[in-house]
């Protein structure tokens, strides 16, 4: 199986390759000097030998060469993930995440059922996992419907504000078969974060992965009405332009 890690998790072992690798020719280079100083003039080094090893000195320069450039390439992919993702700040995105901050006496996700359903259980957990609220869900049909949750727990207690808090669905049909659900994040973009190399939207109040996001739209654009002054221009622009008059 293939292991996939971030920029800056690849950066790092590069960096710490790089750094072992230097070291070695360092020391390469040390031992050579000393073997040249020291050789007998009677039986100097072999010349075959000799270049053997320059050979390998040359290799091993060549290969901090190529690291450097490796190290350039990813970080200039690092601030081309950043500004790529700088593009969605200001249009209504959707994810795939559970975590919301609560906020305002109010901390709110959706969900999506892939099919009707007869209950449709949430709970809301705390950051340990702990299940500080359970309940019904009044909306049991086919599709993504919005949950709002008033920051009450079980108990009857009330969470400080901002939390963060996770949502958990289970649904299920008449007859007990379970129906497919999950929980998803919908609002406006409003800023671009990078955490280990990877970009985050902050989308509403939760800050989630790039790699999360499944849906993006254009935010509809308010059409004022014009004023009169507006009108009177347009009136008396018709009328320059009418050959009639």
């Amino acid at each position: 199986m293939v292991d996939v890690i971030s920029t800056a998790q690849a950066g790092s072992r590069m960096n710490a390759g790089s750094q072992m690798m230097a070291s070695n020719f360092e020391t390469f280079l040390l031992l050579l000097t000393a073997q040249l100083k020291n050789q007998d003039p009677l039986s100097p080094l072999d010349s075959n030998e000799f270049t053997g090893q320059l050979t390998q000195m040359a290799g091993v320069e060549q290969q901090l060469l190529t690291n450097d450039l490796l190290t350039a390439l990813l970080e200039q992919n690092g601030g081309g993930a950043m500004t790529g993702a700088a593009n969605y700040i200001g249009r209504e995105a959707t994810a795939a995440w559970e975590a919301v901050k609560y906020q305002d006496g109010a901390a709110t996700w959706s969900y999506e059922l892939a099919s009707d359903a007869a209950d449709v259980t949430v709970e809301v957990l705390n950051g340990n996992g702990d299940v500080v609220w359970t309940g019904q869900a009044d909306q049991t049909a086919e599709g993504v419907h919005d949950f709002t949750w008033n920051g009450q727990t079980a108990g009857g207690g009330q969470v400080q504000q901002g939390g963060v808090y996770t949502l958990r669905v289970s649904a299920a049909s008449a007859g007990g078969t379970a129906v497919d659900s999950q929980v998803l994040i919908r609002g406006r973009v409003s800023g671009v974060e990078m955490y280990d190399g990877q970009p985050f939207l902050t989308i509403g109040r939760s800050v989630v992965p790039l790699t999360h996001v499944i849906a993006l739209e254009e935010q509809a654009q308010a059409q004022l009405p014009p004023d009169d002054d507006e009108e009177s221009l347009m009136a008396s622009i018709v009328s320059a332009l009418n050959p009639f008059n």
